[in-house]
């Protein structure tokens, strides 16, 4: 019976996490939420307005997700309690085994529920939209960041986001010299907004006859994607550039023909900025969507300023070189993984190039 109650214990203060966690959702103001949209949506002229009613309808779906997730972890704590309970009057013992699996897989969906809770940020429900670029390292650092590429789209799977490439330029030899990429699902700025900076590899480079170690760096940056009737940013046009060009890449009996691709090219005082795009047929696809990338570059400009570190970030993010990393990826002479600016470590290498942030995105956090 002792077994029972350290079990009854732990479950406890697994309870009390889920519940200070609804508190910091804000769980009775999302009840609220969703009545008035169900309300809203029950109207005769909602459909009247599709692109509305469209976006209306995905934040009640979110809201319902996660107002149901929630109920659920509690009802999952009462069935637990349940089978505590029989347990004890049959006296079964060997229950204890199959109940504290149940507990443990809890603990673990409670710590995922309490990370939620640290998306504090203005724009950490937003989608976003990540770049890579290759720096100092020639064809090594091309192919570090085909290989960031890699580990940052096996991530979002592991989450359950949707990644769809923008833009995408190979590299003379291997690799990729840049690329850039949305990421739609449920706080994805507010996950991946830490991975901003520049990162560092350290391996014997297969490019090399010799076999020397050499040293590699690629940049990352995370902007938010804000929603298309957001009238937050507005974007003058007459800073703005607007080129075309073929799309490349396998193409089809159009994309290739015809300047679908587009450029745009925002300069105002010191300020420059450049997005594209080339994923779509259409030119006026291709046109909405760097549209949409621009305007979340400038939100994250502004962002900067207003938290007076916009000249530390320039800095931070203007050398693609050595000094200026957020976190080093080293597989010789040992394998290690830190990110510098939490101390936080990872022992397997190979775990984290799979995909498996989750680490580093909790001691970032945790550090805001």
């Amino acid at each position: 019976m002792l077994e029972f109650d350290q079990i009854s214990k732990t479950l406890q203060g697994i309870r009390s996490s889920i519940v200070s966690a609804g508190e910091a959702l804000h769980i009775d103001h999302m009840r609220e939420q969703i009545e008035e949209l169900t309300e809203e949506m029950n109207q005769p002229e909602f459909w009247s307005d599709a692109e509305r009613a469209n976006h209306i309808n995905q934040k009640l779906g979110r809201l319902k997700a996660r107002l149901a997730h929630y109920e659920k972890l509690l009802s999952a704590a009462d069935d637990i309690e349940v089978m505590m309970e029989l347990a004890r009057e049959e006296g079964d013992e060997e229950m204890a085994g199959e109940i504290e699996g149940a507990v443990a897989d809890l603990k673990e969906k409670a710590e995922a529920l309490e990370l939620e809770t640290l998306m504090r940020g203005t724009y950490d429900g937003c989608n976003a939209v990540l770049s890579l670029h290759a720096g100092a390292g020639g064809t090594e650092a091309q192919d570090w960041t085909q290989m960031l590429f890699r580990m940052y789209t096996r991530y979002c799977e592991r989450m359950g986001f949707t990644v769809k490439v923008l833009d995408l330029l190979d590299g003379d030899e291997a690799g990729i010299k840049s690329v850039t990429f949305e990421v739609d699902g449920e706080n994805v700025y507010g996950y991946l907004r830490g991975e901003k900076g520049v990162h560092r590899l350290v391996r014997i480079s297969p490019f090399d006859a010799n076999a020397r170690r050499h040293t590699s760096f690629s940049s990352l940056d995370v902007a938010p994607m804000l929603d298309e009737d957001d009238g937050e940013i507005e974007v003058d046009m007459k800073y703005v550039r607007v080129d075309t060009y073929h799309s490349s890449g396998a193409g089809g009996q159009n994309v290739n023909k015809t300047s679908s691709a587009v450029r745009m090219t925002y300069v105002k005082d010191d300020v420059t900025i450049v997005v594209a795009c080339q994923t779509e047929r259409d030119q006026v696809q291709n046109r909405a969507t760097c549209l949409k990338m621009l305007k979340a570059r400038l939100l994250e400009l502004r962002e900067r300023e207003r938290e007076q570190q916009m000249a530390d970030i320039k800095g931070e993010m203007k050398k693609i070189e050595w000094g200026s990393q957020i976190r080093s990826y080293v597989f010789q002479p040992y394998t290690m993984v830190k990110d510098h600016r939490t101390g936080y470590e990872v022992g397997n290498v190979d775990d984290v190039m799979n995909g498996n942030l989750d680490g580093f995105v909790t001691a970032y956090l945790k550090m805001q």
